[in-house]
């Protein structure tokens, strides 16, 4: 006798049955579901599950294509073996390391071929990517215990996965094979090759630049944005961890289970206040000859903004500069006059929920050497007000202003530049999981937000999810396209530090229901930090970025 199970579709809103064992790429072609974009995986009971995943008892499934986040990187990691079977076909010699992203595409680095790989080889290797995409050769998933992967994977010489397994302490692993290869992915992959049409590989810098499809139209390849500085960053910071031999987190697992953790805080914490203190100094050098005069920071959520601030501060006045704070949140206009967005709501992230014109006119006062009558904003009542509060610049004195803005020209538009010191501050992370799965900067500073917000607002980790995509897209309008302005870029994040929020975000992740829409995305997160070691936080100094979110912080916030 036959058994069939009812699946609901959160697509169209009804139900099917289906013999038991149908995959879910079936299920979906029974229901001839359209999407924007090809289908790329789905979530089961708001899990992540790839689409020839199996089921047997009754589900709820919702499709996701390019333009769902688990989709884009569902699709992005299938995009990454396409590109290490390419490389390993045209460039043998070579090894392909996926460090980060840059540009709107992923920075890829080809170790071990001795030279910079050349225009024509990466030709070639894009040539050979779009003939195994064309050749639709399934992604066939492998279920073992951990220690026959790890075995695996040290007899093709792959041991940054090996060490990666090992130190996860996991029974069971879950690896992928491509035609002859095998590769580790932490998370599922599309059913094959002909799923990946849309992409771009280009020469970049010293190495190779793997272009998504775009966020804003997934039938085209992202456009390409010129981040030089950026890229810079990133690779002081990767040149950083393979002086240490931590590029890998398996090798950072290693260290912590040597004890070497306290030695690698003090260290990592140390190449932070070396770096502020060469901004400062740098500021303090432009300021004796009249030059910046204002010191404007910008930077994501949860990027540490108020910390390096704080941190800058003392650095300038061991340069003999007196710093003096101004909060946007001052020049908020009165709440009737506030931008609305496309929802009909109150944009107060927009450029224009502050007034400009007051803003430059205050500022321009304060640079001439005249006193102000400076603003609070009453968010209460949602207006503008003055209580007397008078500021005037003394010759030592520095204007410091954080705020997502900061690095908007149109925001200090009546300022000349040369008064203008810019720094835009992120956390780029550096580490990645092994040398095909780098760890998505947004990654970090959800983690950190997840933390914040829970212990300083009260708010759940399945609230903070929910909002994030609405973070990012402001972020995406209002921050990322001024980076390139900043005259220093910091990077905030840690060495260590995804091991140490590992003790903190476990539990808070693990409060989020299954019934609950953001429970895929804590499940991903959870399988994320289950890589690291845990670290102790006892170590981290009280003035720390880390501080800002953990607690135990030797500045105060308001």
């Amino acid at each position: 006798m036959e058994h069939t199970v009812r699946i609901y579709c959160k697509n169209i809103q009804s139900a099917i049955d289906v013999k038991e064992g149908t995959s879910l790429l079936d299920i979906f072609s029974l229901l001839r579901i359209r999407l924007p974009y090809q289908v790329m995986c789905a979530r089961v009971n708001n899990k992540t599950q790839e689409l020839n995943y199996r089921v047997y008892t009754p589900k709820d499934v919702e499709f996701l294509d390019l333009s769902h986040p688990s989709g884009m990187r569902t699709y992005v990691r299938s995009l990454y073996f396409v590109l290490y079977k390419s490389v390993e076909e045209v460039l043998p010699e070579s090894k392909l390391r996926i460090e980060h992203s840059v540009s709107k595409g992923y920075f890829c680095n080809l170790a071990k071929l001795g030279r910079e790989v050349t225009a024509e080889e990466v030709s070639q290797i894009k040539t050979r990517m779009r003939q195994i995409i064309k050749a639709d050769i399934p992604f066939e998933r492998i279920d073992c215990p951990t220690e026959e992967a790890v075995a695996r994977f040290k007899k093709h010489g792959m041991y940054d996965k090996a060490i990666l397994l090992e130190t996860s302490r996991t029974l069971y692993t879950t690896y992928y094979r491509l035609d002859n290869l095998i590769d580790y992915y932490y998370s599922c992959l599309v059913p094959s090759t002909g799923f990946l049409s849309v992409f771009d590989l280009i020469k970049y810098d010293e190495g190779m630049l793997l272009v998504p499809p775009s966020l804003y139209n997934g039938e085209l390849p992202e456009k390409i944005i010129e981040q030089k500085k950026m890229l810079s960053v990133f690779k002081e910071y990767v040149r950083f961890n393979q002086i240490a031999r931590l590029s890998n987190v398996g090798n950072l697992n290693k260290a912590v289970q040597k004890g070497l953790a306290p030695d690698l805080i003090k260290v990592t914490e140390a190449l932070h206040e070396k770096k502020i203190a060469e901004i400062a100094d740098e500021i303090a050098e432009k300021n004796k000859k009249g030059e910046a005069r204002v010191v404007l920071i910008a930077g994501p959520s949860s990027s540490g903004k108020t910390t390096f601030s704080k941190r800058l501060g003392v650095q300038l006045m061991t340069n003999l500069l007196m710093p003096v704070t101004i909060s946007l949140d001052d020049y908020f206009l009165d709440r009737e006059n506030t931008p609305i967005d496309e929802n009909g709501d109150y944009d107060f992230e927009s450029l224009y929920a502050l007034d400009l014109e007051l803003f430059n006119k205050d500022l321009s006062a304060l640079l001439s050497g005249e006193e102000i009558d400076l603003p609070s904003f009453n968010f209460e009542l949602g207006r503008r007000e003055y209580r007397g509060k008078r500021l005037r610049l003394d010759p030592e004195s520095i204007l410091i202003m954080e705020g997502i803005h900061a690095l908007n020209p149109e925001l200090t538009s009546c300022i000349e530049d040369k008064y203008k010191y810019r720094i835009y501050v992120s956390a780029l992370t550096s580490i990645s999981l092994d040398d095909h799965n780098c760890i998505p900067t947004t990654d970090n500073r959800l983690l950190r937000r997840i933390i914040r917000d829970y212990k300083y607002r009260g708010t759940s980790a399945a609230s903070t999810i929910a909002r994030w995509s609405s973070v990012r897209r402001g972020e995406d309008k209002w921050i990322f396209p001024y980076q390139e302005n900043a005259d220093a870029m910091f990077n905030s994040s840690l060495l260590f530090e995804l091991a140490v929020l590992k003790r903190y975000a476990l539990p808070i992740l693990q409060e989020v229901p299954p019934t609950c829409p953001e429970y895929g995305e804590a499940d991903r997160l959870l399988k994320f930090i289950s890589y690291f070691l845990p670290i102790e936080d006892a170590e981290i100094p009280p003035t720390s970025l880390l501080r800002e979110f953990l607690g135990g912080s030797s500045f105060v916030y308001l």
